[in-house]
């Protein structure tokens, strides 16, 4: 079954879709590992892993493309990929999209923040008009090959506007043709709620950090979301803090032992070398390799046996 498919299947279950937010080969081999059925490209893990600079817009359409196509390469998941605003116009949109579709993702986020763009969750953010918005969101539409390609709608209207005029915006890119619904920085139970009961496609919202509190939006328990009737949740910071904290922890271990002149041996801080070959598919490439790196058994003859006897 198509990615674009197994998506569709999934959002039209009972159970609420956790995609947690990947931005290279380990983040998304290990969410299909713990088990989770989706994953979502995040934008700024994106942008900070790569380029080592904030998410304010400085990651181009090239970049963000090169990465969804090696993650969505190696997994056998649906990812949904962030698209920020889409890379210019509406009409620029819809390349946009057709790109990202070639790219293998399942579908594709699409902001209404003017460019250049900022994490969601940062002061100073401001919109475009909804009206080019919703432009972009049926060029999107227009553009996609296979209709179960997904076509997220994101405002981040709450924190310009006010949440009236984001429940506004949401409901003109359902009409335009958004599959999902997501607002930005929406600040608690009540809101989201508000936002549910107005829209009638699925609601996404975006839980950060997943198991760590942030200034704007909280954390709210996977479980109440589903209560409140949200369809998905995403957690596109979790994996990049959690790695950073791990990563900050073993290099504070090595860089106070070298004064010591002491071995120290901690794995309880680092995966094997087993554990990462066994998460990189080894095994399976040496299975290729053992089926078709033998010569030995192929048929040859005539012209082709007299070279290979010389």
């Amino acid at each position: 079954m198509k990615s674009t498919k197994r998506l569709r299947d999934l959002l039209a279950g009972e159970d609420i879709l956790v995609s947690p937010g990947v931005y290279d080969g380990y983040s998304i081999r290990l969410v299909e590992k713990m088990g989770f059925k989706t994953a979502c490209t995040t934008g700024a893990g994106l942008a900070n892993a790569r380029m080592g600079y904030e998410d304010v817009g400085l990651m181009g359409l090239t970049d963000n493309l090169d990465a969804c196509r090696m993650i969505a390469g190696c997994a056998s998941i649906p990812v949904m990929a962030d698209a920020d605003t889409g890379y210019g116009n509406p009409a620029t949109v819809w390349h946009t999209t057709r790109q990202f579709e070639a790219a293998g993702v399942a579908g594709i986020n699409i902001e209404d923040q003017v460019s250049p763009k900022r994490c969601g969750h940062m002061a100073g953010k401001d919109v475009i008009d909804m009206r080019e918005m919703a432009r972009k969101i049926e060029a999107a539409c227009d553009a996609r090959r296979d209709d179960d390609f997904v076509v997220l709608a994101r405002t981040d209207a709450i924190a310009v506007e006010g949440l009236e005029r984001a429940i506004r915006r949401a409901k003109l890119y359902e009409k335009a043709g958004a599959d999902l619904i997501f607002a930005d920085a929406i600040k608690g139970e009540e809101q989201i709620k508000e936002l549910v009961d107005s829209v009638g496609i699925p609601v996404s919202v975006n839980m950060g950090f997943g198991i760590r509190s942030r200034p704007t939006t909280p954390l709210i328990p996977i479980a109440r979301l589903k209560e409140l009737g949200v369809r998905r949740v995403t957690l596109p910071r979790m994996l990049p803090a959690a790695a950073l904290k791990a990563m900050e922890t073993a290099l504070a271990v090595l860089r106070d032992a070298i004064p010591t002149g002491e071995v120290v041996d901690r794995p309880d801080l680092l995966a094997s070398i087993e554990d990462i070959w066994g998460l990189m598919g080894l095994s399976e490439y040496q299975d290729l390799e053992e089926r078709f790196n033998s010569i030995e058994g192929v048929d040859v003859t005539g012209s082709e046996a007299e070279q290979v006897r010389a």
